[in-house]
């Protein structure tokens, strides 16, 4: 692949590779197979970053999960995010009693991720846990911290594998950083 990519006015450059992220996939399924032994597990994976990551840990997966995909809302444009979700968008099925694995990109302040969980848990499931591609413990102010990680990264902007700038860039195989100038 690519050891740059530019995307609108931005240059970036490899940073995780496609190797490393299929490796860290196979760690995180041993560890959520392990943990989930004997249960039914539900993934919820939020849309749109995390699909190609959602699809990639459930083809290494052995044991039967369902999924029920949902979407929020937290970024404004360019490379920010607001930090507001005001609701949760497709939980087409009750998840009173199951056991819901949310499946995220990336979880970064975890402002998002602690109203998603919030929110679901109004819905009363056995158990409800967070599982991230990437995780920023220099950026996160949240009080739900995943349980699940598959690769800690520095506080930087990144795209590729599910993750955007301004929508480009999803389709990457590889995980790129903004390059500095």
């Amino acid at each position: 692949m690519q050891d740059e990519v530019q995307l609108h006015d931005k240059v970036f450059k490899k940073f995780i590779t496609e190797a490393e992220i299929q490796s860290s996939i196979k760690s995180l399924v041993e560890r959520i197979e392990r943990d989930y032994e004997g249960m039914e597990l539900l993934l919820l994976p939020v849309l749109n970053g995390s699909f190609m990551f959602a699809s990639d840990l459930m083809k290494e997966m052995s044991k039967n999960v369902s999924v029920s995909f949902v979407k929020v809302s937290s970024y404004q444009g360019n490379m920010q995010t607001s930090g507001r979700v005001d609701e949760l968008i497709g939980l087409n099925s009750s998840i009173v009693g199951k056991h819901v694995l949310i499946i995220e990109d990336i979880v970064d302040t975890g402002i998002t991720i602690d109203k998603v969980l919030t929110l679901l848990r109004a819905h009363y499931p056995a158990g409800v846990e967070v599982c991230t591609m990437l995780y920023k413990p220099e950026a996160y102010e949240g009080k739900n911290p995943p349980k699940y990680v598959g690769i800690e990264i520095p506080n930087r902007f990144v795209v590729g594998y599910g993750l955007d700038y301004n929508e480009y860039g999803r389709n990457l195989k590889e995980i790129y950083q903004l390059k500095e100038e």
